[in-house]
């Protein structure tokens, strides 16, 4: 028969590995005021496997009736579509509700990973395994929308230093991206100096994972005017705002 303790230390284990987990796929419900359909046309500067592209880059934001799309395309001269992120849903008591993302980089096949709400699960593109579905999981495109949504509602509270944690889905897996103020910054666009409030998003822990900077602009609905995603194998994805014209 185990001891006491040891029925105590594997209690208390079991205790620290669910907070470990709780904490590691955030459920929170938060207001939100989900900013107005518009198309966003980008500079784009792409490092593909060392090798530098620049070219042009389109968001189409359009949220309605309960559903949104979000699709972001980048082309460069030299090799056309570069890139190709698509996610589409609906719009729940969390704020975006992601029904399926869609990615597909230069040199790389297209995959479509799939939050079926139904069986409360989150499956893959590239991986047999999947996770619980709980409320408020986003995909990799929808991540800074929903923060944006989160910020247009409570502007007050995003102050330097505070985080926004979302349990954000891949290609693969899944993590809690824990967004951190930095500061408010001044970004030279096209439209002219916009003055921004700059998140930096540190990869896991555990792994190099995926590494995000992104400016949203309070004097533009919030809207991304700077993104910046660095992989984990070196290569880089840059957006640079030019122009909005909303819809």
């Amino acid at each position: 028969m185990r001891s006491i303790p040891h029925l105590l230390a594997v209690a208390l284990a079991a205790v620290t590995t669910a907070a470990v987990a709780q904490e590691e796929h955030p459920s929170v419900k938060r207001k939100f005021d989900l900013p107005p359909s518009a198309e966003l046309t980008y500079t784009v500067k792409v490092n593909s496997h060392g090798i530098p592209l620049s070219g042009t880059g389109v968001i189409t934001w359009q949220q309605s009736g309960g559903k949104y799309l979000l699709v972001t395309e980048a082309r460069s001269a030299m090799f056309g579509k570069v890139l190709e992120n698509r996610s589409e849903g609906t719009v729940d008591a969390y704020g975006l509700a992601p029904d399926t993302y869609f990615e597909k980089r230069i040199r790389k096949g297209s995959g479509t990973t799939t939050f079926k709400r139904d069986a409360k699960t989150i499956d893959f593109a590239d991986n047999d395994k999947s996770v619980p579905l709980k409320g408020g999981e986003q995909d990799r495109s929808s991540a800074p929308w929903q923060l944006a949504a989160v910020a247009r509602a409570t502007p007050d509270k995003f102050t330097p230093g505070s985080e926004w944690k979302f349990y954000v889905a891949g290609r693969r897996s899944a993590d809690t991206w824990s967004f951190k103020v930095v500061g408010t910054e001044t970004v030279r666009t096209a439209q002219g100096d916009v003055q921004a409030v700059h998140f930096s998003k540190a990869p896991p822990q555990r792994d190099k994972g995926q590494q995000v900077d992104l400016w949203l602009a309070p004097s533009l609905e919030w809207y991304p005017v700077r993104l910046v995603f660095t992989e984990d194998d070196g290569d880089s994805f840059e957006q640079l705002l030019e122009k909005v014209a909303k819809k």
